[in-house]
């Protein structure tokens, strides 16, 4: 029996790693995605083009628009002579913020009646906007801090002082790119593990597979293990170049990290054999692949908090894989979290592995017969 399952397992990956297409979608689309939401899915703002209409002149007005210039998040493309100028750059997107300083604005720190500082802001994409009020504020509480210091006055009763724990300097990217390693572990092992049983229907060889001593358990088991390699080796090279180039910090226990991995793996492998299964041609395998990707990913927490979606659809959510391990690898990552921790997590993804993987089998028999 384990000679048979050996040479299924041997005959499916040569199958799929001597087919340089499928190397490719191995190896590149996940490089490829991994690249894009390391980078361009940020929450970060940097850059923001903003504007100055600084009607006081004045050498305090000067430095507090001088810390705006110097900060990460903003780049100040204009300096603006009339209010006229400001409506027609937010319009046009030339600028996400324009800063509008008074004409007594030095005067008014001098004598501590303080200074008028508007903000007028693009509130198209508010996501954008409320990021960019936050750089505002510590910006403005900087400078205030640092003009009480240097010209006396009376400290406010109460300081704001922050401290972020697990991601001290908010980086987005240290959310982010943890969750990856869900994504295109599931990507990549439902789009192999869907296409396995299709490619032997469509190329007509799958009516040869049934006539051999093989049990369909045997079958089964020799479609799943090719699919479990490809996901741990996926879910390896992300984590590593996690580690390495993104400069991620992994604090947890990487045993009890791939512990997760593996059960995760399993459930995919579970809906793919599914899927497959039930389809006849690799393009209504593939389709079925992308039908489930979709919701698994939107309800799995990966961009949208479940904490801020419908009860109903917070419900709908526990079936979904992807939301456990979204927290098991984030938190391996960030909070140094060990296999303990991680158990509430494990067991309801242990029990979809379970229930998916038996549902393939019972699909598989019925298709066969």
């Amino acid at each position: 029996m384990v000679r048979r399952i050996l040479a299924l397992i041997v005959k499916e990956l040569l199958a799929l790693l001597k087919d340089k297409k499928g190397r490719m979608t191995i190896i590149v689309p996940p490089l490829v995605q991994l690249i894009v939401f390391g980078y361009a899915a940020t929450f970060d703002l940097e850059q923001a083009p903003i504007a100055v209409f600084n009607e006081d002149g004045g050498e305090a007005a000067r430095e507090l628009v001088a810390r705006f210039a110097a900060s990460r998040g903003f780049k100040l493309v204009r300096h603006l002579h009339n209010d006229g100028e400001i409506a027609p750059l937010i319009d046009s997107r030339q600028v996400l913020m324009v800063l509008h300083l008074g004409p007594r604005c030095s005067d008014g720190l001098l004598n501590g009646n303080g200074c008028a500082l508007q903000v007028i802001i693009d509130g198209r994409n508010s996501n954008t906007a409320m990021i960019a009020l936050n750089y505002v504020r510590d910006i403005v509480t900087a400078f205030n801090e640092q003009w009480i210091r240097d010209h006396g006055g009376v400290s406010p009763p109460a300081r704001l002082n922050l401290r972020a724990w697990f991601n001290p300097n908010l980086e987005s990217r240290w959310f982010i790119v943890p969750g990856i390693v869900a994504l295109l572990a599931l990507v990549v092992t439902l789009v192999v593990t869907s296409l396995s049983v299709a490619r032997e229907r469509e190329a007509g060889t799958f009516d040869q597979l049934l006539v051999t001593p093989m049990r369909p358990i045997e079958i089964l088991i020799g479609k799943a293990v090719p699919g479990l390699i490809i996901g741990l080796f996926e879910g390896t090279l992300i984590i590593t170049l996690a580690v390495l180039w993104f400069r991620v910090p992994l604090l947890g226990s990487l045993p009890a990290l791939y512990v997760g991995l593996v059960i995760y793996v399993l459930a995919a492998i579970g809906v793919g054999l599914m899927i497959s299964s039930m389809c006849t041609t690799q393009q209504q395998a593939l389709l079925g692949a992308f039908v489930f990707l979709v919701p698994a990913v939107t309800l799995s927490g990966f961009s949208t908090p479940i904490a801020n979606m419908p009860p109903a659809v917070q419900t709908i959510t526990l079936a979904d894989p992807m939301r456990y391990f979204l927290v098991i690898v984030r938190r391996a990552f960030l909070e140094g979290a060990s296999l303990a921790d991680y158990w509430s997590q494990i067991w309801p993804m242990a029990i979809i592995a379970a229930i998916t993987l038996s549902l393939a089998v019972w699909f598989f028999r019925h298709r066969m017969y």
